[in-house]
């Protein structure tokens, strides 16, 4: 059996105007992540966590904020291609481990939502996804509720072939 671990990390501004995407679903708040796709940072931490572990780079080289097919894209989609990449090299999810860290809004409410929505779109199980929710205790500029952040680790795991 072969294994590799990655990490990631995202950070987003929150702004009025813009839908709030977190975990590939919308979580009802007066203010939405500002980014080139929909935001969602958990997805982009898990992206690059994912990617890291293949050694294949970070989410800006495969899915560029210069490219305009990526404007304003729901970040599922950017997922469910390196999901695809993932599968393709042979390796499956051993499991994820996501912290997001906002002030505000409160997340332990959807955090099962969450965590249901992006086990259906990897297709791992529920035991193999853990999302935790913390605030940054009113600090800097997540405190302040300027932004929101995630970090993401990931073990893969491949039978030898």
């Amino acid at each position: 059996m072969q294994s590799k671990i990655g990490i990631g990390y995202d950070i987003h501004r929150l702004v009025p105007g813009r839908p709030l995407i977190l975990g590939g679903i919308e979580i009802p708040y007066n203010k939405g992540l500002l980014g080139h796709s929909d935001g969602d940072v958990l997805i982009h931490a898990l992206c690059d966590a994912l990617l890291g572990a293949l050694a294949l780079g970070d989410i800006g080289e495969h899915f560029p904020d210069t490219d305009l097919k990526y404007k304003g894209i729901a970040s599922s989609q950017l997922l469910k291609t390196v999901k695809e990449l993932l599968d393709s090299k042979g390796y499956e999810i051993n499991n994820l481990d996501v912290v997001v860290i906002a002030q505000t809004p409160a997340l332990t409410p959807f955090k099962n939502k969450m965590k249901q929505a992006l086990c259906a779109l990897m297709h791992i199980r529920e035991d193999a996804l853990n999302i935790k929710a913390k605030t940054n205790e009113g600090l800097g500029a997540i405190g302040e509720n300027e932004a929101i952040a995630c970090y993401a680790a990931v073990s893969l795991v491949k039978e030898r072939g």
